[in-house]
């Protein structure tokens, strides 16, 4: 800098005058397009040399040297280590603001430019390479210095040393803010195999890709890889990055943190950074930095030119959940309650495990008791993506076996699918009964009888036993007119239900399960193409599926393979209706005295949907009248549940109540 300054004082203008460094003089243009200054003097070795032994003894006695550190970490040599010092002392001290602008012959540049950083570091014997070093050397692409003011010429350009890397040299280890949001905590989580990982790193391998079923378990196993090789873990969950431009950032900033720390990067879900933009994606993977990225879908060999290693990872097993749980709750884990057990049904990973922990702790101390199962479900269940809401609607199951009046047989095959749900760990892990391929975990069930025989009913016993959330697909927003259409809505219906632990409901399902027909035109063809796009999504789907329809023997008889249990639910015999009347009128109903639901039950052949409507009804009238339901208002109710189903109400049905039906304005 001395020299510098020496230099130029050597100028046209004498030392005392008062504009120097505000303007540049007819006398400066005819100096400056004589030619070149004399060549710059020799660096004097002895000092480097000097600072460099000292360098080496403080590092050999455990001193953190963060400057020959970062120069290792980003592969710098010793003209990018200068460059890099000079954009950095106006940020470490404030007189090189001034004596920069006095160089510059403008004290509006207190910032070095290329020109003068080059002039200082001793660039200028070798200017094509040491230009090169500030467009595309480590220096830039690892984002230690911005070259800033792009639209002026490439030597009155400003460079900027980012203040993250200015506070990593001072020896601040706090985050980038710009990642702070992004950045993803890591649980310990006992799957895979970190040994055989960090065994491929230490090889050399700098890009490993963890295929994982939606789960924050790829990033456990990861960070257990590098904590073996003695590296930090910098873990980022991309999937709010909304925009190329801000994701070509957070990388460019997660690379740097990584370097910075001496860590690996471990980065997800890869599917997201594909969708914004394959280029970042790309440039990421080819960083030549340690790093694990994570994801649902099969690794396209585009995303990088780096071969990476693809690990496949299960979901956790039970011990390992069960891990993760008592880890999560600590002493507030009761003794006899098993948490794994309770939420057998729901795949969580070690982060969606933490936070159900918090969510399940944080409800049983609204209700002043002990934690208990139901909160553990409760916790997991919150842990559901909205995205399925958008396609379908949440129902939140309210009803239990009670609730179901059906033959004993046929609640039977409904407690048994939900018995096949509750045990899948047990029968494809512990027995080893899977074959690890998509779909073994799935359960399709079909519920099959007439409108009102409660299917609906059935598959929302099914999830509350489950302590699932129950989803009830709308045909609406998935059929339609075009073609092809429909396929992709499906598809984002699958899709999101991977992402959540719930039970889909797919109500007239004959619908969209339908049979296909010959070809006679194109939408026959098309139509056929729909059902076969769910026959081959229904062989890969891990979840619960239920599928009902009022008529069976218009489903496709090629779906009675992939069906994993058919239930019909017969219309009720006279034994199940009186339950059904007593059930729907709730105890807390005022009931007249001679109430007959015998002949109720004996004399209608109804529905239970049917005789739950005309128990509302009923309930109205009576509330009405101020009075209590009696058989005047059960007759009225029922007349009217028949004008709705087009029956007449015939006096061999209503018999000795007929005279009500009939004095009912009404009917």
């Amino acid at each position: 800098m001395r020299a510098a300054v020496e230099r130029r004082r050597a100028g046209i203008h004498g030392p005392d005058d008062p504009f120097r460094g505000l303007y540049v003089s007819e006398e400066d243009v005819d100096q400056l397009l004589a030619g070149p200054s004399e060549p710059l003097p020799a660096v004097d070795r002895e000092d480097v040399q000097r600072v460099e032994a000292e360098a080496e003894s403080a590092a050999r006695a455990g001193a953190d040297l963060r400057l020959r550190r970062l120069a290792t970490s980003f592969r710098l040599e010793h003209l990018d280590i200068e460059l890099l010092l000079v954009a950095l002392a106006p940020d470490l001290d404030a007189r090189f603001e001034r004596l920069y602008g006095y160089l510059h012959d403008d004290v509006s540049r207190r910032r070095a430019s290329v020109g003068l950083a080059l002039e200082l570091a001793g660039g200028v014997r070798d200017p094509a390479r040491a230009r090169h070093r500030l467009i595309a050397g480590p220096l830039v692409t690892g984002g230690l210095v911005v070259v800033e003011d792009g639209e002026r010429p490439f030597l009155t350009r400003s460079l900027r040393v980012p203040d993250r890397v200015a506070m990593h040299l001072l020896g601040d280890d706090h985050a980038d803010p710009a990642l702070a949001p992004y950045l993803a905590p890591v649980h310990a989580c006992d799957t895979g195999d970190p040994q055989a990982v960090a065994r491929v790193l230490a090889s050399g391998a700098t890009l490993i890709y963890v295929r994982e079923p939606g789960s924050s378990a790829g990033r456990a196993l990861a960070a257990a890889a590098l904590a073996q090789l003695d590296l930090g873990t910098v873990a980022l969950d991309l999937a709010a990055v909304d925009g190329a431009d801000m994701l070509a950032a957070i990388l460019l900033a997660a690379v740097r943190e990584a370097r910075l720390r001496g860590a690996g990067l471990v980065v997800g879900p890869v599917e997201r950074l594909a969708e914004l933009d394959r280029s970042a994606l790309r440039r990421l993977a080819d960083a030549g930095w340690p790093v694990v990225l994570t994801g649902a879908k099969s690794w396209d060999p585009g995303w990088s030119r780096t071969i990476p290693l693809v690990v496949e990872l299960d979901p956790p097993p039970h011990d390992a959940r069960a891990q993760m749980w008592r880890a999560a709750l600590g002493d507030d884990l009761p003794k006899k309650l098993d948490a794994a057990a309770a939420t057998e049904s729901f795949r969580l990973g070690p982060e969606q495990v933490e936070r159900a922990a918090r969510a399940a702790s944080l409800s049983a101390v609204l209700a002043g008791r002990p934690l208990e199962a139901g909160d553990l479900q409760a916790g997991a269940r919150s842990q559901n993506a909205a995205g399925l809401e958008r396609l379908a609607r949440r129902i939140r199951p309210r009803v239990g076996w009670d609730d179901l009046i059906l033959p004993e047989r046929t609640v039977r095959h409904v407690r048994e699918i939900a018995e096949r749900a509750a045990y899948r760990e047990r029968v494809l892990e512990e027995w080893q009964m899977g074959s690890r391929r998509g779909g073994d975990r799935g359960i399709v069930a079909l519920f099959s009888g007439e409108s009102g025989t409660g299917k609906t009913m059935a598959a929302e016993v099914l999830a509350g036993a489950l302590g699932l959330d129950l989803y009830t697909i709308d045909l609406a927003t998935v059929v339609d007119k075009y073609i092809g259409e429909t396929e992709k809505n499906l598809d984002r219906i699958f899709v999101e239900a991977d992402n959540v632990n719930a039970v889909l409901f797919f109500d007239e399902a004959d619908a969209i399960f339908g049979k296909r027909s010959d070809v006679k035109d194109a939408h026959d063809r098309y139509a056929n193409v729909e059902t076969a796009y769910l026959l081959q999504r229904l062989e890969t789907f891990d979840g619960i599926a239920i599928l009902a329809t009022n008529l069976k023997a218009n489903i496709d008889e090629a779906f009675a393979r992939r069906l994993d249990a058919i239930v019909d639910l017969p219309m009720p015999d006279v034994e199940h209706r009186r339950k059904l009347w007593d059930h729907c009128l709730r105890p807390g109903v005022p009931r007249a005295s001679k109430l007959d639901l015998d002949f109720c039950a004996r004399s209608f052949e109804l529905s239970g949907g049917n005789i739950k409507n005309i128990a509302f009804a009923a309930s109205y009238l009576a509330a009405a009248g101020g009075g209590r339901v009696g058989m005047p208002e059960l007759m009225r109710a029922t007349a009217r549940e028949y004008r709705k189903l087009g029956r007449l109400c015939t006096p061999s049905e209503f018999g000795q109540y007929y005279d009500l039906v009939a004095q009912s304005d009404n009917i």
